[in-house]
């Protein structure tokens, strides 16, 4: 039996994977491909669900489907002789935002009615290399120093995923609509993780045995350390049979899988040396869907450098003529080819020209009649995206993809891939992986997976600037 179990992540957008390196990243869910991530010698596996972009009743059927396959796979794994070192026990993580907006408890709800009876699912939102970190049972930003609860943030206020708490056991109070109380849910505090000694150690181990009947438990985390510290008593305490669950962010799963760095390093990572010297004497390609104002912060630095060129999609002329072909031949407004063509024909000029292309959705806040109204939205301006990738010219030497939704859709739609292997991170909390050297469109493509809220306001320019080296920016 392997050392340490397999972590397996449902992950509901592609950038949870943004603190590991080396695993897969699945964005199918079929048996076989479930059974090579469990197979895959890296200690940790993702599965890509997307659940962040769709309603609740699709988030749970898309997690009771995984749950399913996945329940499949791990006992067709168990028969194959390899599968004795390399696939028991198992951890189950279900990954979301660190800011707290997804799809709690449908998705850990599902998950424990498919592959549970758990004992504990615990709360672990922190993500340090975005400043979020936990206090007291409060979750905060970090930024230079101060740190704001994330109730008083943009975050809180999201049309889709809204909250009106900080303080965790409030917040699960909140999301279960009182079926938890706040009251009910335990709490692991920053002085019951800290200390080396015996005594500790013993005592935060007693707890975790303790719990029973799918507790949920707010974690706090101010450093890696605290979660490394919170990780070892959750493995000793799955050793002696107990079963846990997760919410968290990414930072956990630096702890739970314990990889050594990366290949290559973050500053060494151009698109060169990435495509193995096969891509990187041509201009790449940037896709902006998030609308998180550090993106639009970063957008604006990004446009800044003098050899790239914004290409902005004015996505309101979606929703003016959203009206489908009367003969239902084709599912898309009118508008949506248009500016298909119309985008595709501006970066090629781009192109052309030795410039790289940024296009990106118009800034304003779109107002829609329900949450149901505002994701069906965004998946039209996301298939307009993806359409524009597939008509990207085919020699570009990378892609740099910005927002959550807008990342998974890439690599699953735009990209058409089933499964992709994560390098690493070209800055902290952003992900690239590149295309298979048997890709039929785009081979051995580096694409960079940049979080909508991740990064100072240089952080796209500085990922692009690392990518393409022998372009020079010295104000960066």
């Amino acid at each position: 039996m392997r050392d340490r179990p397999k972590i397996i992540v449902l992950d509901d957008d592609p950038t949870g994977s943004q603190t590991v390196h080396g695993c897969l990243l699945l964005l199918k869910w079929d048996l076989d491909t479930l059974k090579q991530g469990l197979l895959d010698p890296s200690p940790i596996v993702f599965i890509l669900t997307n659940t962040r972009a769709l309603t609740g009743e699709e988030a749970e059927r898309i997690t009771r489907e995984v749950c399913r396959n996945l329940k499949q796979a791990i006992l067709r794994s168990l028969a194959e002789p390899i599968a004795a070192s390399q696939t028991q026990p198992f951890l189950i993580v279900s990954r979301s935002d660190s800011t707290l907006r997804g799809h709690y408890p449908v998705e850990t709800d599902a998950i424990a009615a498919e592959l549970g009876p758990f004992d504990a699912h615990f709360m672990v939102p922190a993500f340090f290399d975005a400043g979020r970190v936990t206090v007291e049972s409060t979750h905060y930003i970090d930024s230079g120093g101060e740190r704001t609860p994330v109730h008083q943030t943009e975050f809180a206020r999201d049309s889709a995923f809204g909250y009106h708490h900080s303080y965790l056991p409030d917040y699960v109070a909140e999301k279960t609509q009182g079926r938890i109380t706040a009251g009910q849910v335990g709490r692991l505090t920053l002085s019951q993780l800290r200390g080396t000694g015996h005594e500790v150690q013993a005592s935060l181990m007693a707890r975790l045995m303790a719990l029973q009947e799918n507790t949920c438990v707010a974690v706090d985390a101010e450093v890696q350390a605290d979660l490394d510290h919170f990780s070892q008593a959750v493995l000793a305490a799955a050793a002696e049979g107990k079963r846990f669950l997760f919410r968290s962010a990414a930072s956990l799963l630096t702890s739970l899988a314990q990889l050594p760095p990366q290949p290559i390093a973050s500053e060494a990572m151009s698109a060169e040396n990435l495509s193995g010297g096969t891509r990187g004497d041509h201009p790449g390609v940037v896709i902006v869907g998030s609308h998180v104002d550090k993106t639009t912060q970063q957008l604006a630095a990004l446009l800044k450098l003098d050899d790239v060129v914004g290409i902005e999609i004015d996505v309101d002329r979606l929703r003016t003529s959203d009206r489908p072909n009367p003969s239902g031949s084709n599912p898309n407004p009118p508008a949506f080819e248009s500016l298909r063509q119309e985008s595709s024909a501006k970066i090629q000029r781009v192109y052309d020209q030795g410039k790289t292309p940024v296009v990106y959705t118009s800034r304003q806040e779109l107002v829609f009649d329900s949450t149901e109204a505002r994701l069906a939205f965004g998946v039209m301006v996301s298939n307009l995206l993806m359409a524009i990738v597939h008509h990207l010219p085919a020699d570009i030497s990378f892609l740099i993809s910005k927002g959550g939704i807008t990342s998974n859709d890439t690599l699953s739609q735009g990209l058409e891939l089933t499964q992709v292997r994560l390098l690493g991170q070209i800055i902290p909390g952003v992900s690239v992986v590149k295309t298979e050297t048997t890709h039929p469109a785009f081979p051995n493509l580096p694409v960079v997976l940049f979080p909508g809220n991740v990064g100072d306001v240089d952080g796209v320019a500085v990922a692009y600037r690392r990518l393409h080296p022998n372009l020079l920016h010295p104000e960066l």
